[in-house]
């Protein structure tokens, strides 16, 4: 089935799933490793929903504050059934796979993932495009992260939260923390998006100021991305400076 033309913005934050994986005895000071993806739980599944001509419709929580298995079903529901591009930045190394296992373990209806036309195929655009991916020539070049994509195009890049802070904010039961930080993140690949449409020539650049004006209006009407607009480089993200 083709793509509806709608777009879906997705980011998740996941904590480490105690029934399934103990960490490694770590030096004191030293990083624990990453946990292998079955184990990582989902936490906050962040979305931006965007129109035929990538105007915002909706930002939100999928099941927010539901039960893991309740909210991946919500997501597979909302995929069923509005079949939108789905964008992520490292979705299909990370954010997709993660949420593919955590479906094995609940038993979920992931058809959408496994069946859709083309969604795991990492050359097209039908389904699923992994920004980092496309951008990093699919491989031929290391991976730059958003933080540094989105700081190139005049965005703050990670404001005050970062990855390893994440299952310490939620044993604090820092929730709301915790789905600001994936809104931002979801926030700045959707303007990284609108900027490859651009230099891929999807978008002539009026569109491209008119898309990334309105998102950045809508963010600003949303409450929830105070230090990303504070930190944005306003003239450089709408490319205002330039003919």
């Amino acid at each position: 089935m083709a793509n509806s033309g709608s777009t879906l913005i997705l980011d998740i934050e996941t904590i480490p799933d105690a029934d399934l994986y103990t960490p490694p005895d770590v030096a004191p000071g030293a990083e624990r490793p990453f946990p292998p993806l079955y184990a990582c739980r989902p936490i906050v599944i962040g979305v931006i929903w965007l129109d035929e001509a990538l105007r915002c419709k909706r930002i939100g929580i999928i099941g927010e504050d539901k039960s893991e298995a309740s909210m991946i079903s919500d997501f597979a529901d909302f995929i069923t059934k509005y079949n939108p591009l789905v964008v992520t930045w490292n979705g299909r190394s990370f954010d997709l796979p993660v949420l593919a296992l955590r479906a094995l373990r609940h038993g979920i209806d992931f058809a959408w993932y496994y069946r859709g036309n083309g969604t795991r195929y990492r050359f097209s655009e039908e389904g699923h495009l992994d920004l980092g991916d496309v951008i990093a020539d699919f491989g031929a070049a290391r991976m730059t992260s958003l933080d540094a994509a989105a700081r190139l195009c005049g965005l703050p890049g990670k404001v005050g939260v970062d990855g390893t802070q994440v299952e310490g904010l939620f044993r604090d039961g820092q929730m709301d923390a915790l789905r600001r930080y994936c809104l931002s993140d979801v926030a700045q690949t959707a303007f990284v998006l609108l900027r490859y449409r651009l230099i891929a020539g999807d978008l002539q650049r009026d569109a491209y100021r008119t898309a990334a004006s309105d998102l950045f209006a809508a963010l600003e009407q949303d409450g929830r991305f105070e230090a990303l607009l504070q930190g944005t480089d306003r003239t450089r993200l709408l490319l205002s400076d330039s003919p």
